[in-house]
């Protein structure tokens, strides 16, 4: 028989969103997040893609930090962009934000996220102590 420890959330502090879910939780020494390009009033930062890529990371960085590890603790990134032209500017920030060895990720282009108003969403998968 396996044991697992019970989820427990991560506190940060990122916008509280309305909506029922956790910035991040941690179980088996994983940590699962999905990061937003939102600022700290919960709204979504203008400036187009590389503003919002850049926002959504910088969430990531913070939310990876109160969980106590850095960004070398990304296992796996699924990123979803809503136009095919927005990854040549994701994968230039992304490269700023990591080194390898880069963690494992898929790119997805989708017809939308949900906020309108929303080119950029990362799902993560991070190794906790």
């Amino acid at each position: 028989m396996t044991t697992h420890s019970p989820k427990q959330a991560v506190k940060t502090s990122l916008y509280a969103s309305k909506a029922p879910l956790e910035w991040a939780v941690t179980s088996n020494g994983t940590l699962y997040t999905a990061q937003i390009p939102i600022d700290n009033k919960g709204e979504v930062v203008s400036g187009g893609i590389e503003a919002q890529t850049r926002q959504t990371l910088d969430n990531l960085k913070h939310t990876l930090e109160s969980a106590g590890v850095g960004m070398d603790a990304v296992l796996q990134v699924l990123i979803y962009v809503t136009d095919r032209e927005y990854l040549k500017t994701v994968n230039q920030v992304y490269a700023e934000y990591f080194e390898a060895p880069y963690p494992n990720r898929a790119a997805l282009v989708i017809a939308g996220l949900a906020r309108e108003e929303m080119l950029v969403e990362l799902v993560v998968y991070a190794s906790v102590p």
